[in-house]
């Protein structure tokens, strides 16, 4: 929550929507910190995709100030997509502010979309929220194949 309401000044989840959030079973959480110091969070990030729904939310991502520009953020947002697609999501959704361009270029660096605004979504700034999707595509597998010798 420290990181949570520094990061957030007006707009933070309370300590109850967090609890709440960590506790379902329908969330995956993530922290980040460095190896040698556990208790110094860095990053978290929170993904809603109930086991076998089609569509999954991020809940949250954050990252300290200290930590930013190392590819931290993106690492977390990897590792959400993949639990979403391993509990059967095709969809993952997200708001981001209107005002955070440095997210919205993390967020379409990994293939969302922007599909509409929520005006006034974050308050009390009054701040739109972008509404933004990942098509996940389908996993497949393919053999591998060797050259011919001829090609070689």
């Amino acid at each position: 929550m420290v990181l949570e309401t520094g990061i957030f000044d007006n707009d933070a989840w309370s300590s109850e929507m967090m609890a709440r959030d960590v506790a379902d079973p329908a969330c995956y959480y993530l922290v980040a910190f460095p190896p040698d110091n556990p208790t110094r969070i860095q990053a978290y990030a929170g993904l809603l995709a109930p086991q076998g729904a089609t569509e999954g939310d991020i809940q949250t991502i954050g990252v300290a100030e200290d930590a930013r520009g190392r590819g931290l953020g993106r690492v977390l947002m990897l590792r959400l997509i993949a639990e979403a697609l391993e509990r059967g999501a095709r969809q993952v959704f997200l708001e981001v502010r209107a005002d955070n361009p440095s997210a919205q270029g993390l967020y379409r660096s990994l293939g969302f979309e922007e599909l509409g605004v929520r005006r006034g979504y974050y308050q009390p700034d009054d701040v739109d929220a972008l509404v933004m999707r990942l098509n996940i595509p389908e996993p497949r597998a393919a053999l591998a194949t060797t050259p011919d010798a001829s090609e070689a």
